[in-house]
């Protein structure tokens, strides 16, 4: 084989849309934090996202402590999902702590700040369900 890494290259892409899509869907443990996702078809800047940050998300520390569940812009939500406002632009990204909103990022802002912003929400998450 002429480029011996690809294969390793390929089997660690293949594992992480498997983890990626385990984590899409399901409700999150009472106490987790869960990363909401608005999006419609033709969002150019939700594109952008999927393909800067949405690829590699499952598998970083943000990703693991606040898996991503995805929502079209319209879609009704969960009986068990408490946001203080609709999402109006895409890509909205509305953190959940034990399914309440602990805060939200609209649109996005690029990779950088998009984790910097995302890192300043976790981090108001309160430690203890109770707390919402």
């Amino acid at each position: 084989m002429k480029y011996p890494f690809a294969n390793a290259a390929f089997q660690t892409l293949a594992g992480a849309l498997i983890f990626g899509l385990s984590t899409v869907a399901g409700p999150a443990a009472a106490g987790e934090l869960r990363l909401l996702m608005f999006e419609q078809a033709g969002c150019i800047y939700c594109t952008r996202w999927n393909r800067e940050i949405g690829v590699a998300y499952p598998n970083t520390e943000q990703g693991m402590l606040a898996p991503l569940t995805r929502f079209d812009l319209r879609d009704a939500l969960p009986d068990d999902i408490s946001i203080t406002r609709r999402a109006h632009i895409t890509p909205t990204f509305v953190l959940l702590s034990d399914g309440t909103e602990v805060g939200r990022i609209e649109g996005h802002p690029g990779g950088d700040f998009f984790w910097f912003l995302l890192d300043e929400l976790i981090a108001r998450a309160p430690d203890d369900p109770d707390d919402n």
